[in-house]
């Protein structure tokens, strides 16, 4: 998903979306293991993520029975739910006696949903936010890092090789205590309606950051221009809850294709929020070529043949330019 810059409506960068294809695809293999005839979730009849389980239950296997208790019984209400809970001695991390935000803590962020939160207009609690540290609050000094990819993945840190968990868990911690990758948004779901949510994503939002620096230097233009035309369609099919489809493996193999000179080290800055490319390096694939793109004299490109190649690509305007009336004419 990363190796397509992946963003829903500009900002979301999919974190549960993601996770429901692989908790499905786990539990259909569980099941299977196990002799259950039976898979179950605890999505609302409401929500996104009850299209995404389901999609994925019965694209892996449509022999299992789905049970949906937010659909099937009567636990239709966060206070009934927590009622549940207490009966049947199931705990719930919760700040006092007040309910808990409808939260989804992953590997790659974690997400708030209700409370003051259904009102669009509310500022959130600053005590809601788990994983990040206010900007205001993050140190008054730059911390500086480096990235090393291979074929569009982030492979070491600081020139230390890690596993793709152990490299989010690096960047997660890195990017909260610099108070990186906060957002809050309106988005809408699948089912139809808008919902309002807050998201932390510190590693997923410096790994996106990184990535498109050093595919600017490593990847083909026209091939990064198709992958920035492909990427909202491939971040909707994930939204939408089909991972498993035909024609997201269509595009994941394009995209994988355009990654294999995707190479390099990129530096960040990391700042009270913000993450500041300020370097990158591909020296295997480096289509940046200095005696091209320089202000200073050069003896390989010769200034006079872009007159040919305005004029060509004026040649459309050139024509219809001359049946259009003018300014002042009558």
């Amino acid at each position: 998903m990363f190796r397509a810059n992946a963003i829903y409506e500009g900002e979301y960068l999919l974190g549960t979306s993601i996770a429901r294809p692989l908790i499905a695809k786990r539990q259909a293999e569980i099941a299977a293991l196990t002799g259950a005839d039976a898979v179950s979730h605890g999505a609302t009849g409401k929500g996104n993520d009850q299209v995404r389980f389901e999609l994925g239950y019965l694209g892996i296997n449509s022999d299992l029975t789905i049970i949906a208790p937010w659909r099937e019984w009567d636990l239709n209400s966060r206070e009934k739910l927590m009622a549940y809970a207490k009966k049947h001695n199931i705990k719930i991390e919760k700040k006092g006696n007040k309910s808990p935000y409808s939260m989804d803590a992953n590997l790659l962020h974690i997400s708030y949903e209700g409370l003051v939160l259904e009102d669009p207009n509310a500022k959130p609690e600053e005590d809601m936010w788990r994983w990040t540290k206010s900007p205001q609050e993050a140190p008054d000094v730059v911390e500086t890092i480096e990235l090393e990819y291979e074929k569009g993945d982030p492979v070491a840190l600081n020139g230390v090789r890690l596993s793709p968990a152990k490299m989010l868990a690096s960047l997660n911690e890195i990017g909260g205590r610099n108070g990186v990758g906060r957002i809050d948004l309106v988005e809408n779901r699948f089912v139809g309606m808008k919902s309002r949510g807050c998201y932390e994503t510190p590693g997923g939002t410096i790994m996106l950051k990184a990535h498109r620096a050093i595919e600017s230097i490593s990847l083909d233009r026209e091939a990064a221009h198709f992958k920035d035309e492909l990427m909202p369609k491939y971040a909707k099919t994930i939204y939408n809850g089909f991972w498993f489809s035909p024609e997201r493996e269509m595009m994941q193999a394009a995209i994988d294709k355009s990654q294999e000179n995707v190479n390099g080290t990129v530096k960040l800055e990391l700042y009270k929020g913000n993450v500041m490319v300020i370097g990158r390096n591909s020296s295997k694939n480096n289509l940046f070529n200095a005696e091209f793109c320089t202000f200073e004299e050069d003896e390989v490109y010769n200034q006079k043949d872009a007159e040919g190649f305005i004029k060509l690509n004026a040649l459309r305007f050139i024509i219809s330019g001359k049946n259009k009336k003018f300014y002042g004419d009558e």
